[in-house]
């Protein structure tokens, strides 16, 4: 008899709704974490008076009671979480500045969206309105397809406007390329520019913040992991923190369970793997990679990292100048220069910036705010600075992310009272991933639901995979890829 049914290695946004849907549905599951809290990107940390949100910018798939969508009508419910979480609405999607050139809040709300174009760029409002309605039918169309449904009752609408890349759509709608800026700049959420990205990967994002808002969670999103944790516990399951697994075990072609660094195996009918892909096979033990999937991984990108700048700052988001929970700062409306400048260490030229006290979630005390500045960038440009130069480095490039920042909120680096620094390196040495990267592969058509099995099947018995090297990135997919995963494994032990 194996020590547990499933084993689930990591305890990230996928790691841990893998094992609360396996443990709540009878399955014995021991959940292993190398650091001593769950959460992977989906975590905080303090420093002085603050408390830092790591990743989480804005959630999508929550909806409200009135609207719901996947999370909060059907994970979070499925998990018995809804009534631990308190959502926090954010009722713009986000302003998008080029200064000198552009400023622009956009509102969650489709009218008022539209409206807000046509108010800022003179006789665009009406292709505005057309362009919102493209965004709808090919999400529509995206997840019928994404479901399930036959090819041959798709709207022919998917394939001649959905894989198409961004750019050329927004070309055709709109002339102004500060106009087309901001439509476009949630492209920097998927790392690939709109010359490259799939005009259906901007579609989803913008219907899912347009049509559901986004959200945040009062505590951060490690109020969400400590949540999906204590359920996980409630049910009965196991955690270890502090616990590294180094191998995969492997016998007469299937999978029985672990070994930990310390040496000891502990075996399982089923393990779950939320680490990388390239990590999860380099660990088989017992086994060779089988050669469909050798192949198929000889043939990814894995994808971009992020450079971060968290800020303390004893001065309210009004007095700063932050009027939007999320703020996008470009240079220039130039993408696929900014694109090319993410394996430099040429100055930031794109920021996401988030303060997370403009609706407010609980972190900052009373006359403060706690932001974070955000740009992508490769992690090979950081393998080439000596080990000498590095924190000099480091904090070098954090100035010219503080340079554009000021540009639009003055005042910023007078108000600033307790800084952190996470470089590409930082986040490969957290998480695990081959070159700290933040979304798995690059974010490319070939990533799609078309060209990808979304299941990610690994050719090997009692292996199953989950988290942002299985699809999309970000954090409703990886939640909902964990779920998927352990869906799996109960449709097969009750069949």
């Amino acid at each position: 008899m194996s020590d547990y049914d499933a084993i689930v290695i990591g305890a990230g946004n996928a790691g841990l709704t893998a094992a609360a849907t396996l443990q709540r549905n009878g399955v014995r599951t021991l959940l292993v974490e190398r650091h001593n809290v769950p959460g992977g990107c989906a975590t905080s940390f303090r420093r002085g008076r603050f408390e830092f949100e790591v990743a989480l910018h804005q959630l999508s798939g929550v909806g409200s009671p009135d609207n719901p969508f996947s999370l909060r009508s059907g994970l979070f419910a499925d998990l018995g979480i809804l009534d631990k979480l308190e959502f926090v609405e954010e009722s713009e999607l986000y302003r998008a500045v080029i200064p000198g050139q552009l400023d622009v809040e956009l509102p969650a709300d489709w009218d008022a969206a539209i409206d807000a174009i046509g108010a800022s760029f003179p006789g665009s409002r009406d292709n505005a309105a057309r362009f919102f309605e493209l965004v709808k039918k090919v999400t529509f169309w995206q997840m019928a397809a994404m479901r399930g449904m036959p090819p041959d009752r798709i709207d022919p609408v998917l394939f001649e406007q959905g894989l198409r890349p961004a750019k050329e759509v927004l070309d055709e709608y709109f002339g102004d390329e500060r106009l087309k800026q901001a439509i476009g700049v949630y492209w920097v959420y998927l790392g690939q520019p709109p010359s490259k990205l799939p005009f259906q990967d901007l579609a989803i994002m913008l219907f899912a913040y347009l049509e559901f808002k986004p959200w945040h969670v009062r505590g951060g999103s490690q109020a969400m992991s400590a949540a999906i944790l204590e359920v996980f516990l409630d049910a009965g399951g196991e955690v270890r923190f502090n616990c590294a697994v180094e191998s995969i075990l492997a016998d007469h072609g299937r999978v029985h369970g672990v070994r930990l660094a310390d040496g000891e195996v502990i075996t399982a009918a089923d393990v779950v793997s939320n680490a990388s892909l390239p990590v999860t096979y380099g660990m088989l033990d017992g086994l060779d990679v089988p050669v469909p999937i050798a192949e198929d991984l000889s043939s990814r990108r894995v994808g971009v990292s992020a450079f971060i700048v968290y800020i303390g700052l004893n001065a309210t988001p009004a007095e700063l100048g932050f009027t939007t929970s999320t703020t996008f700062i470009n240079e220039d409306a130039d993408d696929n220069r900014t694109f090319a400048s993410w394996r430099t260490l040429e100055p930031a030229r794109a920021l996401c910036v988030s303060c997370y006290d403009v609706a407010p979630i609980g972190f900052s005390p009373p006359g403060a705010s706690h932001v974070s500045l955000v740009t992508l960038q490769y992690a090979d440009v950081w393998d080439k600075v000596a080990p000498q130069d590095y924190a000099r480095t480091k904090y070098s490039y954090a100035q010219t992310l503080l340079d554009l920042c000021e540009r639009v909120t003055p005042g910023v680096r007078d108000a600033i009272e307790e800084i952190e620094v996470a470089t590409p390196l930082t986040v490969m040495r957290y998480l695990g991933h081959p070159g700290g990267a933040i979304y798995g592969y690059d974010q490319d058509a070939t990533e799609g639901w078309l060209f990808r099995d979304r299941d990610s099947r690994t050719h090997v018995p009692g292996l199953h995979v989950a988290g942002s090297w299985v699809g999309m990135g970000g954090f409703q997919p990886t939640l909902e890829s964990g779920a998927r995963a352990a869906r799996h494994i109960l449709h097969r032990t009750t069949v």
